[in-house]
């Protein structure tokens, strides 16, 4: 059950910040606070079943990082040294992604200017991401069978001759 979870959860981080990062119109403050709001919803309905030891939630941190990087502020050079060491799960080409897409939805926002998406790339040029910028959706974590041993020995095991298993000799 655990490790289903683990392969939805990652699923759903993985259409949700690809759609994040192909649509501009959903990368604003206010989407960042929706998708904050509905993760921890999703976290706690994890907490509630006991499966928050599943890695379920592990599988939506990029998700998250993308939440707050909506969020946060994107003026300074503090902003960008905060965004550089917030968002650790995306990758450089993600973040400058997101940050070119963001879109200001009232008039207290402003765009992300590209002397400050420079500065971020400057910061993060010596990161060794992977050269993708959308997550693959179709990848699949290997299943895992736990190994219960038996209680029963192999020497008081019966044979059946119908089986036709002459072949083995018991040692």
């Amino acid at each position: 059950i655990q490790q289903v979870f683990k392969q939805l959860f990652y699923m759903i981080n993985a259409v949700t910040l690809n759609n994040l990062l192909l649509r501009k119109d959903v990368c604003s403050w206010s989407t960042g606070m929706q998708l904050r709001f509905n993760i921890s919803q999703l976290e706690e309905w994890l907490h509630g079943k006991n499966l928050q030891q599943s890695g379920a939630a592990q599988t939506l941190e990029p998700l998250i990082q993308a939440a707050q990087l909506l969020q946060l502020k994107k003026k300074t050079s503090e902003d960008a040294e905060a965004i550089c060491s917030l968002c650790t799960s995306l990758t450089t080409q993600q973040i400058v992604k997101i940050l070119n897409l963001y879109t200001p939805v009232n008039e207290f926002e402003e765009r992300v200017t590209v002397a400050f998406i420079r500065n971020i790339q400057m910061q993060l040029q010596e990161r060794n991401d992977p050269p993708q910028l959308l997550l693959d959706f179709k990848h699949m974590f290997p299943v895992l069978f736990p190994f219960n041993p038996s209680a029963i020995t192999m020497d008081s095991i019966h044979l059946p001759a119908s089986l036709n298993l002459d072949f083995l000799n018991k040692v």
